[in-house]
């Protein structure tokens, strides 16, 4: 008992501990978008169910051949040793932009550098149960579902907490290996146990309802799959939706799963802990309450509703129509704590009812391997359909609606049958039609306040883009582009207004700030600016520009490009040479490096989010290298680190330092009157010792919240965003 019990453990602990490392080895190779976690999601998904379509097919096909079952699964462990350890190759790394977009070249990637250990571990929770029932006749396997599930959890929690901290991205790579080698001889002293055992093990035959036979029909089997599909989908929409606000992270990935992988240790480990009268109320509560949330997150741009918010260290006030949402004054803890409610609620319901309609232990591996496809099914869903059929993320709208229909399936079926009363049958119908009335017309709400005044709105890898009109008609009319809820830009549309520059990019934000102080804005040393922009969004730093002066943008996203220009016009007027450069920025600029042509940049922006999020990748000690070899030596990098919920001033202070070059912090917080323009925060990295000065002598400089940063030092193979997580107090 013990063997399996550790075996069963330490396979589920690597399966998905291995999740988070993949996923964040390749996040910079791809842009940082939070597509790339639901496109590893959907792998995964997919190397689990492979695994457990093996499992099923050794343990149906090799019944009466135990030993044969010992050497072919010893067979597929060495040869999955041959991928060890299971770094990524650089060779396999994307080049240019459009690669960045093709989910099918991460699946390719993941496949050819975890695919058949990912495989082997997969099959080991099915299959180690098999055995265990096998070698133990008369005891349940199915409670062993639930110690793999607690595996998994621990090695999901113990990721952000315990080993990211602790160890850069190589070493996770190596130290996964190293327990790979462990499991694999844990697993083939498994095997032989079964082997040894009689060849014929009496099975149980536990839990027969609701039917009183071993084997489900396909109406049962139908339900485990969509239950499970249902589960798996609504998880990655809560985790794509978590992302695209907040940051992609491994903290963010592993919270959903974590709790989605607890429903099923719940659920798994005992069928009287799922109680329908305790978790369909608390499910609907949950439901109700993120259709709320949902709806409050709604963008308002012509609102004037004030709220306050907090940034490195102080408290800001900003108003709705800024580019953030109403529902902002609550803390980054109560956002995810409303999506997590109802992701948990909503799963242990899914699950539960799944659990109701499990099989006897004979068709453990048949059973198994139907959620394990419902769980792809999910993710496939998500990952690959959505993106294709929808301009906005309204996958979760669809999920919400098909589990209320189905969870109220279930239960009027089970009243009209158990009770032989078309009464308790008709009550739970009638319920079920007024909590899906009651979604409908909120996520209709949501869906139509969402989609009034846009004029254009696009999804796809990097997520979805909108640009929204407001006051038509008046001299303030504006565009408006929309990354998820964040602004990326307003333009009026008026002659009179069309080219002053706007949101974050006044003429008294540190980007005016620093273009009046360069000697080439001088009148006694007036000349041509070279600069470089990393993220277009609508185009705004061009109306910067002067004749002369040279402006690159590197934009990751096509559809933004696309929107930039046909609805927003600051490249074509741009009075300087204005052009845009498609592929991940860093990836763009180090390409240029290697044909050994430098920029020579007098300014770089830094000045890319995906949303609200940060891609890591491009505040690393290793970007920052990159940077300055295409700065001149008295030039300037100037980041821009404005945002809700992380505090980038740390990290950015210690790598100028790094790279002997002072750090000076510029902060516009403009009159409640001007709408136009938003709170700001941009860090001017230099050496230029007269713009320095300067900038101090103008006014401009702000001092820092910390005289010190804090030690935060950021590369390629070591980042950790619960270092700068603005949480409350601070």
């Amino acid at each position: 008992m013990p063997l399996f019990i550790t075996a069963i453990f330490l396979s589920a602990f690597l399966l998905f501990q291995v999740q988070p490392i993949i996923a964040r080895y390749i996040l910079p190779w791809y842009g940082g978008s939070p597509a790339v976690w639901t496109t590893c999601m959907l792998f995964f998904q997919l190397g689990l169910l492979g695994g457990y379509a093996y499992a099923h097919v050794l343990a149906s096909s090799f019944r009466e051949k135990p030993k044969m079952q010992l050497w072919i699964h010893l067979g597929v462990v060495v040869l999955a040793l041959v991928f060890m350890p299971i770094t990524p190759s650089e060779s396999l790394r994307p080049v240019g932009g459009g690669d960045t977009s093709d989910v099918w070249g991460i699946v390719k990637l993941l496949a050819l550098t975890v695919g058949l250990p990912y495989v082997a571990i997969s099959a080991s929770g099915p299959l180690l149960q098999h055995w265990f029932a096998g070698a133990h006749p008369g005891k349940s396997p199915y409670r062993l579902y639930a110690v793999s599930n607690f595996g998994s959890l621990l090695g999901l929690l113990s990721y952000p907490f315990l080993f990211e901290p602790m160890m850069g991205l190589k070493s996770q790579t190596w130290w996964w290996s190293g327990g790979f080698v462990i499991y694999g001889a844990l697993a083939i002293a498994c095997a032989w146990r079964y082997a040894r055992a009689d060849p014929e093990p009496k099975f149980d035959g536990e839990i027969p309802k609701p039917a009183d036979n071993d084997k489900a029909g396909t109406g049962r089997k139908i339900l485990w799959v969509l239950f499970s599909a249902c589960g798996s989908a609504g998880m990655l929409a809560i985790t794509n939706q978590m992302c695209q606000d907040v940051a992609v992270v491994p903290f963010l990935w592993v919270l959903p799963l974590g709790l989605y992988l607890t429903t099923f240790i719940i659920c798994f480990d005992r069928e009287a802990w799922y109680h329908r009268a305790v978790w369909v109320p608390l499910a609907v509560i949950g439901v109700a309450a993120l259709v709320l949330l949902i709806n409050q997150q709604t963008l308002d741009s012509g609102s004037t509703d004030h709220f306050v918010w907090k940034t490195a260290g102080k408290i800001r006030h900003i108003f709705a129509g800024d580019g953030v949402a109403i529902n902002d004054e609550f803390h980054l803890y109560w956002q995810i704590a409303f999506f997590l409610f109802a992701l948990f609620t909503l799963c242990m319901v899914c699950h539960g009812e799944m659990v109701r309609l499990k099989p006897s232990s004979r068709y453990l591996t048949s059973f198994y391997l139907l959620i394990s496809l419902g769980g792809a099914l999910g993710g496939a869903f998500v990952s690959l359909v959505a993106p294709r059929l929808f301009n906005g993320y309204w996958e979760l709208h669809i999920i919400i609606l098909l589990v209320t229909l189905l969870v109220g399936f279930v239960i009027s079926f089970d009243g009209f049958r158990r009770y032989k009363a078309p009464v308790w049958g008709g009550l739970g119908l009638i319920a079920t039609l007024q909590v899906f009335a009651i979604f409908a017309l909120g996520l209709r709400s949501h869906y139509l306040e969402t989609k009034e005044d846009a004029i254009a709105s696009l999804r796809s890898f990097h997520g979805v883009v909108h640009v929204y009109e407001s006051l038509k008609g008046t001299e303030d009319h504006y565009l408006a582009m929309y990354h998820g809820r964040i602004t990326h830009g307003r333009q009026y549309q008026s002659e009179k207004f069309r080219n002053i520059p706007t949101t974050y990019y006044s003429e008294n934000s540190g980007v005016g700030a620093l273009l009046q102080s360069v000697p080439q804005r001088q009148p006694e040393t007036r000349g041509p600016l070279n600069m470089g922009v990393i993220g277009l969004g609508s185009g705004s730093l061009a109306v910067h520009a002067e004749a002369g002066d040279s402006m690159v943008f590197y934009e990751i996203n096509p559809q933004v490009e696309q929107l930039a220009k046909s609805h927003f016009t600051y490249l074509a007027d741009c009075k300087g040479d204005a052009s845009v450069i498609l592929g991940d920025a860093r990836t763009s600029l180090e390409q240029e490096l290697a044909r050994g042509e430098p920029r020579n940049l007098d300014i770089l922006f830094v000045d890319a989010f995906s949303g609200d999020s940060i891609p890591v990748h491009l505040v690393t000690e290793e970007a920052f290298a990159i940077y300055f070899q295409h700065i001149k030596e008295d030039g300037f990098l100037v980041t821009h680190i404005t945002n809700l919920h992380i505090d980038l001033s740390d990290p950015v202070r210690q790598l100028a330092d790094k790279f002997g070059r002072e750090a000076l912090l510029v902060i516009h917080n403009p009159d409640y009157e001007v709408y136009h323009l938003y709170y700001s925060e941009w860090v001017i990295i230099t050496k230029n010792e007269e713009v320095i000065k300067r900038l101090r002598d103008g006014g401009w400089v702000n001092e820092w919240v910390r005289k010190e940063p804090k030690p935060i030092h950021w590369t390629d193979d070591y980042s950790n965003l619960f270092q700068v997580i603005m949480f409350e107090g601070e």
